[in-house]
């Protein structure tokens, strides 16, 4: 008789969830705020047309506004790409 126990344990990995950070829009004075919206929907193509125009004058009215949170690799995208559109951008992590 086999008085074995086998004691099934469930390994659980717990998946730390990668860091987020904050695409910003700084307000610029040169390009127009028709200019600066559809650039932004181009962009960052889940932004509606309400949610650009929000950040727009977010960025206007405060000197900077959030375009979007998300991972490293696309807010590095995102701002490279605002920027070569000479828009003023930069990423910082979201805390």
């Amino acid at each position: 008789m086999d008085t074995t126990t086998v004691i099934d344990r469930e390994v659980q990995r717990v998946r730390k969830p990668s860091p987020r950070y904050r695409v910003l829009l700084h307000n610029d004075p040169v390009n127009t705020m028709e200019y600066v919206i559809a650039t932004l929907r181009q962009v960052v193509p889940q932004l509606s047309e309400q949610d650009a125009v929000a950040v727009m004058l977010e960025a206007h009215n405060t000197g900077v506004g959030l375009v979007i949170v998300c991972d490293l690799e696309p807010a590095e995208f995102y701002s490279e790409s605002l920027k070569s559109k000479g828009l003023t951008s930069t990423i910082e992590p979201d805390a």
